[in-house]
């Protein structure tokens, strides 16, 4: 009993629900990132992107790829705060990180680039607890792809 009531607080400390993350339990509840889990990756990836020197704009979605958070550091170019949008939507809806989708086209997949609700580009990185995707971040502006995708990784594993 002891250790349930201790993973319930720690759930709920993190921003998560007390069942699977993501996956009903027998009552059907279902683990999901709330707005507090969302700022605490948003402020873990601020502070990578800061580490850095690095600018960016951070969006945070649920599962379905609905924003819970967005922030666009100081002098950061105001269209990255879009394109980290629909990075991390991408990620979240897709269940996988945005890089696989560039690298597909980069090695001929060409076709990729007609769905269009998929945003290739590195940067998007699902947010998993559990085993199971919960939201997901995206990330735009930084001082390159690589370091957009390192800053969203390191927002990620916030929650893990």
């Amino acid at each position: 009993m002891r250790t349930r009531v201790a993973g319930l607080l720690m759930g709920l400390a993190l921003g998560i629900g007390p069942a699977g993350a993501g996956v009903p339990d027998a009552v059907g509840t279902v683990k999901e990132l709330s707005l507090a889990g969302a700022k605490a990756v948003a402020s873990a990836a601020a502070s990578e992107a800061k580490k850095n020197s690095a600018g960016g704009a951070i969006a945070i979605v649920d599962s379905g790829g609905h924003l819970l958070y967005l922030e666009r550091l100081d002098g950061t170019f105001p269209a990255a705060a879009a394109v980290a949008l629909e990075k991390a939507r991408t990620a979240a809806v897709f269940r996988r990180d945005t890089r696989a989708f560039e690298d597909a086209i980069r090695n001929g997949r060409v076709a990729l680039t007609a769905v269009g609700v998929m945003m290739p580009l590195q940067g998007g990185v699902p947010i998993v607890i559990d085993g199971a995707v919960v939201g997901a971040i995206g990330v735009s502006g930084a001082l390159s792809a690589q370091q957009d995708e390192d800053i969203a990784k390191a927002g990620a594993r916030t929650l893990e």
